[in-house]
């Protein structure tokens, strides 16, 4: 029997970096916000029954899977009155450098230009680091349904980006 995890020492760590995964996901900070808040809620639901059937190492991926499929249910229920625009407002230079505070803004404009599986998929897999398998069983699907996902993905980044490709292979 392994030691179980207390879910406040959990949520505490792992909450920047699910954050981050959620934005990429959604692209909007309040609502990467809510993603998390509401996957840390479905965890802590079941967090007796997780500690006894799930190994420490594999809740990361649990909680990665319980986030991934809150973001596509929230897609699919499209709840939001938001109208997105095609422009973004002027940031101030200086913080992260003009050019590289560009750049970041225009991968995260692409990446929300991408279907949400395929976003999904780009993100857990390049941004994440998550292996092939990991990313087929967090998005319930093959291996090569993944390998799909991505070539479309990374096609339409590429298609996207144009001349600012190299955010592609940035980490």
């Amino acid at each position: 029997m392994h030691e179980v995890v207390d879910f406040d020492e959990f949520a505490s760590t792992r909450a920047r970096r699910l954050f981050q995964v959620a934005y990429l996901m959604c692209g909007d900070f309040h609502q990467a916000q809510d993603l998390v808040q509401v996957t840390f809620a479905k965890l802590y639901a079941s967090w007796g029954r997780l500690g006894r059937t799930v190994p420490d190492s594999g809740l990361d991926a649990y909680a990665r899977k319980v986030l991934l499929r809150t973001y596509l249910s929230q897609r699919r229920l499209r709840r939001s009155g938001e109208i997105p625009t095609g422009s973004v407002p002027d940031l101030p230079d200086g913080r992260e450098g003009g050019r590289t505070a560009e750049l970041r803004l225009t991968l995260l404009a692409a990446l929300r230009q991408l279907p949400p599986r395929n976003r999904a998929a780009v993100v857990l897999r390049y941004l994440e680091d998550q292996s092939l398998e990991s990313v087929a069983e967090t998005l319930g699907c093959s291996v090569g349904a993944v390998k799909g996902l991505n070539t479309r993905g990374l096609a339409k980044l590429r298609e996207l980006l144009g001349e600012d490709r190299e955010l592609l292979f940035r980490h």
